[in-house]
């Protein structure tokens, strides 16, 4: 095969050819500044936007670096007007630094004036600069840091945010790597190591890392670096208790030190932990748990699942600039198109570890991806040509024609954790009844859920059916298959976290399985297909099977 696996196109879309044997480096090399945009069979299509070049720059890498993997991938010459655009994109990066002046205190400067000049004329700016200091200096008013930075991204001029960070109350925390109580010695791996260095090294920022990489511990490790009051924003009780479990376990800090700020209770304490939830509930219209943020010194901020954030959060983040804030996730996709405003109030992404590369260092469990395609009957396919548009995704991910595939799946791994995931709640307890599996989702109370979990991680419970709520931040290291029976719509990041709740490695090494149960010729497939694009960009490959393969006498080796 003659030429580079990779085609780029004037119009800043690049073609990846999957079978060519240079696919995977060049897929290595291309993830940390282009976006997979379509993953079919054969010839993946990626996307360079501005703030994908941006998050490159951010994270170390420099318009040479991004240029010379153009080229040395390409298969025909790379048209040099991109080669130029991608350059001077990257380069608009910086130009315009926040700092904090001796005398003046926080300022926009300018390492070229007539940006300077452009953007102080912009009407988006206003009420949000001060007087000009000098000709390459505005004064800024300090509580127009985090919008001035969202302003500045919309109008094409992202600025570096050099103006630092108060310490906040001081709190003694250490990793208790030598062990705690009794347990065994540990480190942190090499990436989480990086990870966090590079985080501190820029103050703010996003770390991403796959599901089961240990981004709890990067998050401890970052709060052993700032020893200072710290507070946790999760996406429910369970997981700020996970968190807290683990930070009890990893550091040197007691059960004492670490508050819950939940539904259920109140506390705030040195390190606490608070459910997004909680925050963005409101009574007359007003937020009532916003002196949180105020009620004690914080000397960091830590966003779990940053992908997830609410709006109301990245308002309320809009005013925490002076703090150092770092954003957890497994996916800087959003399905609301915010990633612009994680990087202005977050910051920008610090570290980024492709999937593979941790699975390859044993890190996490290897993972077979398979998409059943199911026929609905005669009845189902007319009931599903007659339904309004908005009724036919609902119709398609539900059909009954799924329960006898699924239950083939699960008998398939009779000696391993499964996990059976969806989104409709009349789905998952036709599931249930089916499998004569318990089912865990929102209504599920706090105690139920850890009864639940606790059951399925000590093996008592081998099948469970989730909800929405199996989509983040939990533990259940055990699970080794999952079946996907209905989703949110298309949602990239859904699909990422649910793959990653099979992840964890397996005592044994042994691979795990993500199955997908589609109806074919319906719109659930075309969902099926755009959920997958952020993982065939991790460099996981799906197989499609028929669902008479599973339900057949001798079961498919899907390999």
């Amino acid at each position: 095969m003659s030429g580079g696996p990779l085609i780029v196109q004037s119009d800043k879309t690049l073609l990846l050819e999957i079978d060519h044997p240079d696919a995977q480096a060049c897929r290595m090399a291309i993830a940390p500044f282009a976006e997979l945009e379509r993953s079919p069979e054969h010839v993946h299509t990626y996307r360079l936007t501005p703030l994908g070049l941006w998050n490159a720059r951010a994270a170390g890498h420099d318009a040479e670096g991004v240029v010379d993997a153009l080229i040395k991938y390409s298969r025909y010459p790379v048209p040099h007007a991109l080669l130029v655009d991608v350059a001077e994109t990257m380069d608009r990066y910086g130009r315009l630094q926040l700092a904090n002046d001796p005398a003046h205190g926080l300022v926009l400067r300018a390492l070229d004036r007539v940006v300077l000049v452009e953007v102080a004329k912009s009407k988006k700016l206003a009420g949000m600069l001060g007087n000009r200091v000098d000709d390459d200096t505005i004064a800024v008013h300090p509580s127009e840091r985090g919008r001035l930075k969202q302003a500045l991204l919309k109008l094409g001029w992202p600025a570096e945010d050099l103006a630092g960070y108060v310490d906040g109350e001081a709190h003694p925390i250490e990793l208790a790597e030598a062990g705690k109580d009794g347990g065994k010695p540990w480190t942190l791996r090499s990436y989480q190591r990086e990870a966090v260095d590079s985080f501190w090294a820029g103050g703010s920022g996003v770390v991403v890392l796959p599901c089961g990489a240990g981004k709890t511990l990067v998050g401890a490790a970052a709060m052993a670096e700032a020893k200072a009051t710290t507070l946790i924003l999760v996406t429910n009780t369970v997981a700020g208790r996970q968190w807290k479990r683990e930070l009890i376990a990893r550091t040197s800090l007691t059960e004492e030190e670490i508050g819950e700020y939940s539904g259920e209770r109140k506390e705030i304490r040195p390190v606490t932990i608070a459910t997004y939830q909680v925050l963005t509930s409101r009574r007359g219209g007003a937020f009532t748990h916003l002196d949180l943020f105020g009620a004690r010194d914080w000397g960091l901020v830590v966003y779990d699942e940053v992908h997830l954030l609410p709006a109301p959060i990245f308002r309320f983040t809009a005013d925490l600039q002076a703090r150092r804030r770092l954003g957890l996730t497994a996916t800087l996709v959003r399905e609301d198109g915010r990633e612009g405003d994680v990087f202005s109030l977050i910051g920008p992404k610090r570290y980024d570890a492709p999937w593979k590369d941790i699975e390859s260092q044993g890190w996490i469990a290897p993972a077979e991806c398979v998409e059943v395609r199911v026929t609905l009957t005669d009845a189902e396919r007319m009931s599903y040509a007659t339904a309004e548009a908005e009724e036919r995704y609902r119709m398609a991910a539900t059909a009954r024609t799924k329960l006898p595939v699924v239950k083939a799946l699960v008998d398939r791994h009779p000696d391993e954790q499964t996990l059976v995931i969806g989104a409709y709640i009349d789905q998952l307890h036709q599931l249930g009844e089916y499998l004569d599996a318990p089912i865990v989702q929102g209504s599920t109370t706090n105690k139920e859920r850890e009864r639940l979990f606790d059951a399925f991680r000590s093996g008592s419970l081998r099948t469970l059916v989730i909800s929405k709520v199996g989509n983040f931040s939990i533990d259940l290291p055990e699970a080794a298959v999952a079946i996907q029976v209905s989703g949110t719509f298309g949602s990239r990041q859904e699909e990422a976290q649910r793959l990653g709740r099979v992840l964890r490695p397996k005592a044994d090494g042994r691979q795990a399985h993500f199955y997908t149960v589609v109806s074919r010729d319906t719109i659930d497939t075309e969902y099926a297909a755009h959920r997958q694009r952020f993982l065939a960009e991790q460099g996981y490959a799906y197989t499609i099977v028929d669902a008479d393969d599973v339900l057949g006498p001798t079961l498919p080796t899907f390999d």
